[in-house]
């Protein structure tokens, strides 16, 4: 399995508590945050419930977003599919991984956003 490097912490208890997938998928969605509204829509289609709620600053139903779990994403695409905003790209596992950071405006999966990225290369 290609190692997980958009992940910066440990999963939190909640989230880790969930069944693993069994094998690598081909194909990963990544949500591209900058133009999810957080309808919700990809979550009543997944059928390994790997989509979270990322509430808002203030308000758990405002300014929400959704980010795919992508140590339990299976590639099915149903998320990508039924999108109404066309912001659930399916990429190879490998490209996945490495472009989730940069799609990803705030993570309640301890994945690495878009500012971590910002700040790694700052760094480097």
């Amino acid at each position: 399995m290609t190692e997980n490097t958009a992940r910066k912490d440990e999963r939190p208890p909640n989230i880790a508590s969930k069944p693993p997938r069994k094998r690598e998928p081909l194909k990963l969605a990544v949500i591209n945050q900058n133009g999810c509204t957080g309808c919700e829509a990809c979550i009543i289609f997944c059928p390994v419930d790997c989509i979270e709620i990322v509430p808002g600053v203030d308000f758990t139903q405002f300014q929400q977003l959704v980010e795919v779990d992508i140590e339990r994403c299976i590639g099915c695409a149903l998320c990508a599919k039924n999108c109404p905003w066309d912001t659930i790209p399916m990429l190879s596992y490998a490209e996945g991984i490495q472009k989730a950071p940069e799609l990803t405006l705030r993570s309640v999966c301890n994945q690495k956003s878009a500012s971590d990225s910002k700040t790694e290369t700052a760094n480097a």
